[in-house]
């Protein structure tokens, strides 16, 4: 699993945070809400999330935790192994017989 810098994913939750209080004071402001949404889903890219909220809750555990444990907390949430250690299928795994 690929992960991102920290200072990018802080810069990133900072910068959704920043347009989430700016949205919530004005949220009539069609150029606010769209910068907000915009913020929103290159946090979801970055954390590999579909909703926002979860993308900025996933940024704020990785930020406050080391890679290590961030990767077990992901994997006791989820209930599978990280893409980076899970074994391949069996049908892609190459034996001796089979070349």
């Amino acid at each position: 699993m690929l992960l991102p810098a920290k200072a990018e994913v802080a810069r990133q939750l900072r910068r959704y945070r920043a347009w989430e209080r700016a949205m919530l004071a004005s949220p009539s402001d069609r150029a606010v809400r769209a910068t907000f949404e915009d913020s929103g889903y290159t946090l979801c890219v970055l954390m590999g999330r579909r909703c926002a909220r979860e993308a900025a809750d996933a940024a704020e555990r990785y930020l406050h935790s080391t890679l290590i444990s961030y990767l077990r907390d992901e994997d006791d949430r989820t209930g599978t192994a990280p893409a980076g250690l899970r074994a391949p299928p069996a049908a892609a795994r190459r034996t001796p017989a089979r070349r």
